[in-house]
């Protein structure tokens, strides 16, 4: 007779508690595995947390600053006048400051303005017989000036005068054929004379005249000017003080309203912008 095989108690039992000793690791190791997961999580949302709190805090930060300087405005105060140089810039929100200093000097017919602290305003007059061009002026120096009625002039040339003085009647003009009134003496002279100024002044202007040629205007001052014409090689420039006798130029050939009449120099006088005759002073 066969018997069957069985499996003894004692082996059964120890094979059962093999698997549930294997069971219980899986388990064991499962749940070790999950905590790690869990805390591994955690400690990536707390790190997302502060990131997320350090950005708002910089871009809390930005807007700030961004408010602090809304509505600033920064104001550059420079001269306009000649030349306006200097100047600082102050930056405050909401307020725009400047500070600046410069100088100037007014020239040309009018009114010249100079910029910044104690400014005053000088003018002068472009005083010249017909029509100039290339003019220059100047407001003249410090220096100041006593022309009076009592005070006398030196001749600019020697030589004879071929015209007169004549505002109150008309006179013979040779090279022109006509009559006209003349503001001005014409004193003959050789080309190349030295011209020279009749008394102490400033010189004004030097301006091309058609009629006049290279003309000079110095200021002697209490409202008296002389102007000499038909000139060149000028030794002085705008704004030099002259002394009675100092050499102004040479004389030049005449201009074509003089050819007939020949070199000569024109010399006029003005008070207060109108002719008058330079002899009474001579």
């Amino acid at each position: 007779m066969n018997k069957k095989q069985s499996t003894p108690p004692k082996k059964r039992g120890a094979t059962v508690a093999a698997v549930l000793c294997f069971v219980a690791a899986i388990a064991i190791a499962g749940t070790y595995t999950l905590g790690n997961s869990r805390e591994a999580r955690q400690k990536e949302e707390i790190a997302r947390t502060e990131e997320n709190a350090a950005k708002e805090k910089s871009n809390g930060d930005t807007e700030e600053k961004a408010r602090a300087t809304d509505g600033l405005v920064i104001q550059d105060s420079s001269d306009t006048g000649g030349a306006g140089e200097g100047g600082t810039l102050e930056k405050t929100p909401g307020i725009g400051t400047g500070t600046g200093t410069g100088s100037g000097t007014g020239t040309g017919t009018g009114t010249g303005e100079d910029a910044g602290a104690g400014a005053d305003d000088r003018s002068s007059t472009n005083a010249e017989s017909g029509s100039t061009s290339g003019a220059q002026k100047t407001a003249g120096t410090g220096t100041a000036l006593s022309f009076s009625e009592d005070s006398n002039l030196v001749w600019p040339v020697n030589g004879t005068v071929l015209m007169s003085y004549s505002m109150d009647k008309t006179i013979y003009f040779s090279t022109l054929d006509q009559y006209k009134y003349n503001p001005a003496l014409i004193i003959s002279a050789a080309e190349n004379d030295q011209v020279i100024a009749g008394t102490a002044g400033i010189v004004k202007s030097i301006d091309e005249s058609p009629e006049t040629g290279t003309t000079v205007n110095i200021d002697i001052g209490s409202g008296y000017e002389l102007f000499y014409g038909q000139l060149k090689d000028i030794q002085l420039k705008v704004g030099d003080y002259v002394e009675a006798n100092t050499v102004i130029g040479y004389v030049n050939t005449p201009t074509k309203y003089y050819s007939v009449e020949g070199s000569n120099v024109y010399f006029e006088m003005r008070k207060d912008g109108q002719p008058i005759n330079p002899v009474d002073y001579m």
